[in-house]
């Protein structure tokens, strides 16, 4: 008998769920993986409260060193310090790393998430709304295009969590309705981070239906 997997990710399709499953892709290990349906409302179900009381996706359970975590950013981070790679090399490029990260939860999710909300999940409109998020989404992309035009990656030289944070986020654009054409270097940088092996597995295994 096959032994189970001591690494068990509670995940959806979502930017935030599709970052853990490509980090855990790249970094070549064996979990079990369990699609939650959103639509349906699984994440507040009672067994799932349980293990993030807040009722959200991503959650990795980790039976290896009995870790629960909750937030993806945590996830990435732990799975990074856990495994020794794609979380920086030495304190200053960790730093780095985790500063991007940031970046990401604090700014790029919350007005990414904000416009998607005012495009396509209301069934009304708000002109100021969808103007506000809009132009502070391309602003956030010309804070991203002025780093990447500078290095190879969001963080450095070396691709890392903070990479995979973002892209998940960045790459929604079309989604979004946003014109990313005098970004070259996001457009570049998106481009060769979806041809990598392990991002296309794990957006492959994040659009598995729930079961």
């Amino acid at each position: 008998m096959a032994n189970t997997p001591a690494l068990h990710l509670y995940t959806a399709d979502t930017p935030n769920g599709q970052k853990v499953s490509i980090a855990l892709e790249e970094l070549g290990l064996e979990y079990l993986q369990t699609n939650l349906d959103l639509n349906k409302g699984e994440q507040k179900a009672a067994d799932f409260l349980k293990l993030n009381p807040n009722g959200k996706i991503p959650v990795l359970v980790d039976q290896g060193t009995h870790n629960t975590l909750f937030e993806s950013a945590v996830i990435l981070t732990f799975l990074a310090d856990q495994y020794g790679a794609l979380g920086g090399k030495g304190p200053a490029d960790r730093l780095l790393i985790q500063q991007w990260l940031s970046f990401q939860i604090a700014s790029v999710g919350p007005m990414l998430g904000q416009l998607w909300w005012f495009r396509h999940g209301t069934t009304t409109t708000n002109e100021q709304a969808l103007e506000r998020y809009h132009r502070e989404s391309l602003r956030l992309y010309g804070v991203v295009e002025g780093e990447l035009a500078k290095r190879d990656y969001i963080a450095g030289t070396h691709y890392s969590i903070a990479d995979i944070a973002l892209f998940t986020w960045l790459r929604t654009y079309e989604e979004l309705d946003l014109d990313i054409s005098t970004f070259p270097a996001v457009r570049a940088w998106l481009e060769k981070l979806a041809q990598r092996p392990a991002v296309k597995r794990g957006l492959t295994k994040s659009r598995q239906p729930a079961v």
